[in-house]
């Protein structure tokens, strides 16, 4: 019997990653005999150093004859475990491909992408936002494959949570916006819809590639309104919209022209926009802060401000 020859980790992202507990090092400790494992069984060898992120350790593959691609190895996780189904559905469209998937471990082998080129890295926010609210209109406008988390259950959860995290808000300005996204959020559970979400949708997860410009990556699928998708595009290289003067000016255009791309509803866009704002709020409360994002709290504000 071949023994699997065990992959390195790099220290760096085992010390990141690690941090987040106990069952992340667990992980950590089974990640190099499940890369070698991989790499054997898709018969693969190694092409250059990893590259890792929050939650993912990515090595640079050649396949059999000589293809490059990516193995892609994360922890399995409710985030994750759509995420071959949604590759699947979206059918490499506008988003990288799928080449295998290891549903026991959640790894995945796609397409290689160039990883030195983020959108992130195209310094003219128009040509940056047009690339993202392109892709954004094609990828929800995909049906979710049955079975996936859907944001109606996400949402009826995020309503029933705000109570007891309003109180660790040290603002009452902030208790109170936080209580306002969750009213908004509460009238919309009835319309949480069925497109295919990406959920994260950045100019950080877009890469430059070979079939087409720009490529989406790092989906974590999601079942609902693409109102919901917005927030990640909206608050990204925010740097670029408190450096334009008009703070509201600036979020308001991209807010418009990501929601007239997808074709969104605008009322139902801005309440889902205010559920990503509670459901980053909620989060900084369960990691023990007791303050919101001030560029989330600006574009709840803004929203708020300019509903019609």
């Amino acid at each position: 019997m071949t023994i699997s020859t065990p992959i390195d980790v790099p220290g760096a992202f085992a010390a990141s990653y690690g941090a987040q507990g106990a069952e992340a090092r667990t992980w950590l400790a089974g990640l190099p005999r499940l890369g070698g494992e991989l790499l054997d069984r898709w018969e693969l060898r190694p092409d250059g150093p990893a590259r890792w992120g929050m939650a993912s350790l990515v090595l640079p593959v050649r396949r059999p004859g000589g293809e490059p691609a990516a193995l892609k190895l994360q922890r399995l996780r409710e985030e994750t475990a759509g995420a071959a189904d949604g590759l699947r559905a979206w059918r490499s469209n506008g988003i990288v491909r799928l080449l295998e998937h290891d549903e026991s471990s959640a790894a995945q082998l796609l397409e290689r992408l160039d990883a030195s080129r983020p959108l992130s890295s195209v310094t003219d926010e128009e040509t940056a936002l047009g690339v993202l609210a392109g892709l954004l209109a094609r990828l929800t406008a995909v049906p979710a494959p049955a079975g996936l988390r859907g944001l109606s259950d996400i949402a009826a959860a995020m309503v029933e949570e705000t109570p007891a995290a309003v109180p660790a808000l040290r603002d009452p300005d902030e208790r109170k916006l936080l209580e306002t996204c969750a009213a908004a959020v509460a009238e919309l559970t009835g319309e949480a819809g069925n497109r295919l979400l990406h959920w994260d949708l950045h100019a950080g997860n877009v890469l430059a590639g070979e079939r087409e410009p720009w490529l989406a990556i790092d989906p974590e699928p999601l079942a609902g309104d693409p109102g919901f998708d917005l927030l990640p595009a909206i608050d990204d290289r925010w740097e670029a919209v408190t450096s334009s003067g008009d703070i509201g000016r600036a979020v308001l255009h991209r807010f418009d022209r990501l929601t007239e791309a997808v074709g969104a509803d605008r009322r139902r866009a801005v309440g889902w926009t205010l559920g990503r704002v509670l459901q980053n709020g909620l989060w900084d409360v369960e990691d023990g802060k007791d303050r919101l994002e001030p560029a989330q709290v600006a574009i709840a504000r803004t929203l708020l401000d300019h509903r019609r």
